[in-house]
């Protein structure tokens, strides 16, 4: 009897591990049928959820033409599946409702110059994506004011936009230092800064690289200075809806691969000759060679797709917020790790 009983459980744990393993290709489509890329790719077209208020990062022209840095990471997303940097369709979100477009699903993805913080990777059901900018909390002032410090704040007013990191980063700093001050609080990005530029505040504050491009469209730009310091770390990362882990691994990667591509020296003009390099790690990465995109549900030469037509990341660095453009935003932190920055991608292997 006992060795009746010890012959079916073997039987039984066979067919169970029989089953797990058999028909790998159709388990792989049964997991992403529920999945957000299974709707993308299904529509033909990403939404995507951007600013489209901030140069440099996502700005819509008079002629409803989308630029910015924001603005190329979600066209690599449409590259690498469709091959077709255009089947994107972009939707304007304020600070307040960019969280809810992406819980309720009106925006397969949000890159919107959005910090990754603890809360919003877990109390609002978020998934970041890699960094694709480094930046941090400043202040700018008009130059004849006076005000050269944090200290000397002290009794003025201050512009801060609602439902962003900027409010409550100011408040905890200004609290630690003992500075009062008059916080004015907006829910639109544009009243914000509409209502410094007439002098209703006398300061006003946001990411720096944000205070850098807002600069830029005031009409006399020269005559404000951003101050020198830095009051908070802010990593801004694409984001996604949590548990959905096919979707999670494509919006990571195509991001990933802007970064290596810059590391590997593959531009969006060389990227048709490096395919051809005697280069196993190149013709891997560019799906000349094993099977990486499969792994992710996606074309083998999805890499290829993105630098072909968006570049890798410092062509899109230069592109919109470099020395060739008004903001000339020195790259800093947003180098790459192998040469002094922060920018950094797990192997493609």
């Amino acid at each position: 009897m006992q060795k009746w009983a010890h012959g079916l459980t073997a039987a039984i744990l066979l067919v169970i591990l029989l089953s797990g393993c058999g028909g790998g290709g159709e388990n792989a489509d049964e997991g992403i049928s529920n999945s957000r890329l299974a709707t993308v790719k299904d529509r033909g077209e990403l939404i995507c959820g951007v600013s489209g208020q901030l140069p440099g990062f996502s700005f819509v022209d008079e002629d409803g033409n989308y630029s910015g840095l924001d603005v190329a990471i979600c066209r690599a997303i449409s590259a690498a599946l469709f091959d077709d940097a255009e089947a994107v369709e972009f939707r304007n979100l304020n600070a307040k409702e960019r969280f809810t477009a992406v819980q309720s699903g009106e925006v397969d993805i949000l890159s919107r110059n959005t910090t990754w913080t603890t809360s919003r990777d877990t109390s609002i059901g978020m998934e970041f994506a890699p960094i694709v900018f480094y930046d941090g909390q400043g202040i700018m002032v008009k130059k004849d004011s006076g005000i050269t410090s944090l200290a000397d704040l002290e009794g003025r007013s201050i512009c801060v936009q609602t439902g962003t990191t900027t409010e409550q980063n100011l408040a905890d700093q200004m609290r630690r230092r003992g500075i009062n001050y008059t916080p004015l609080v907006f829910e639109d990005v544009n009243i914000t800064f509409a209502t410094y530029a007439q002098g209703r505040c006398e300061a006003v504050t946001a990411d720096r690289s944000g205070l850098v491009s807002r600069r830029s469209a005031l009409p006399s730009p020269n005559d404000h200075i951003i101050l020198d310091q830095v009051l908070s770390k802010e990593p801004l990362a694409p984001a996604v809806a949590n548990n959905d882990s096919a979707w999670f691994d494509v919006v990571q990667w195509n991001v990933f691969a802007l970064i290596y591509a810059e590391e590997l020296g593959i531009t969006s003009e060389n990227v048709a000759e490096m395919a051809n390099r005697d280069s196993p790690k190149i013709a891997r990465f560019l799906g000349k060679q094993g099977a990486l995109g499969e792994g992710l549900n996606i074309s083998n030469d999805f890499a290829a797709r993105i630098i072909r037509h968006v570049g890798n990341y410092g062509e899109i660095y230069s592109r919109n917020l470099g020395s060739d453009t008004e903001l000339n935003l020195p790259r800093g932190q947003n180098r790459l790790w192998n040469n002094g920055g922060l920018m950094y991608s797990p192997p493609f292997r």
